[in-house]
């Protein structure tokens, strides 16, 4: 999650290069124009949705510890233009090149350097309407970035490869990204939205953004951007008997906003940064009142070791439940 920063201070994104345009170009074969914004929010939950899968903690952990790995061997960090943030994207679009989906890297250019977001689409499902699932794969240059933000990365990723595993087939088009330089004020994702045609911003149905979802003394925060999203993921906690909040303490500073501000139906989730844990919350969550939520914000000690296990394996679960849901 990038620091809450003036506009001003923000690096300025120059003109850039993109390296395939399916998405800047509104090419989607056949895709006819979508209906208006109000009838494109995603659609309740169907009886006869096919069941989302339990994405293994496991395996989610075993990505994170390959983006620890890349920054041990990068400088200590994945950050914008580094190469760690270069080599995250290899192995993440390695993973999902090999099975089946269509992948494209889209560049642009912030503070001189090069960045790059990742997009993956799973082939079929209908063009018009498009779910969309994200996260920053990007650190801040002072640690490896485990928490902030591998661990929306990792199961964002685990979520995509549980689609190839179960070979589903969606009534939408399911379609995840993994954005660059958000640290640096939501560059990529930003680049993204205002590189798609009007026609192309108007299909996707939903988008669902994943920052910070291990942290060491976590919370359990859903975004309250779109009722429908929302209550999607709410009823996933709820029947897990896990008591959620509203999410305040990142509005408007993770790749969600440029889609809100395009008209797009967003939700997420969100674990906690560095505000401080509550009484009340303890009563709730457990852990330590008084502490922050991830006492390792934006510091080099954002570590493999800096994850709760419980937290990332109910959001990743969580995330499933609301692609399956949500893209039926």
């Amino acid at each position: 999650m990038k620091l809450s920063v003036p506009v001003t201070g923000r690096a300025a994104v120059a003109a850039a290069v993109t390296v395939a345009t399916l998405f800047t170009t509104g090419s989607i074969a056949g895709a006819a124009p979508a209906p208006d914004r109000a009838d494109t929010a995603p659609a309740a939950p169907s009886a006869t949705i096919a069941a989302a899968p339990d994405l293994p903690v496991a395996n989610v952990k075993a990505h994170l510890t390959q983006f620890q790995s890349i920054a041990a061997a990068n400088g200590g960090n994945r950050a914008h233009g580094r190469a760690g943030y270069l080599a995250s994207l290899n192995y993440v679009k390695g993973k999902l090149d090999a099975v089946g989906f269509t992948t494209t890297v889209q560049s642009f250019t912030s503070g001189g350097r090069t960045g790059y977001n990742l997009i993956a689409d799973w082939p079929g499902g209908d063009a018009n309407q498009v779910v969309m699932a994200g996260s920053h794969l990007d650190s801040v240059s002072s640690g490896a970035g485990i928490n902030d933000n591998g661990s929306g990365s990792a199961a964002v990723l685990e979520a995509a490869l549980a689609v190839a595993r179960t070979n589903y087939q969606p009534t939408k088009h399911l379609r995840f990204a993994w954005w660059g330089a958000e640290e640096l004020g939501l560059v990529g994702s930003r680049y993204y939205v205002n590189n798609l045609s009007a026609a192309n911003r108007a299909r996707i149905s939903g988008y669902l953004n994943f920052d910070m979802i291990g942290s060491p003394n976590p919370g359990y925060f859903v975004y309250d951007d779109n009722p429908v999203i929302e209550q999607t993921f709410k009823d996933y906690f709820a029947g897990i008997g896990v008591a959620t909040e509203i999410e305040t303490e990142g509005d408007g500073r993770s790749d969600h906003a440029p889609f809100k501000s395009a008209g797009v139906p967003v939700g997420g989730l969100f674990t906690g940064a560095s505000r401080t844990k509550t009484a009340a919350q303890v009563a709730k969550w457990g852990g330590t009142s008084g502490q922050a939520f991830d006492r390792c914000y934006h510091s080099s000690c954002d570590t493999t070791a800096n994850i709760n296990d419980t937290a990332l394996d109910r959001n990743g679960d969580a995330l499933a439940y609301a692609v399956w849901e949500l893209s039926e």
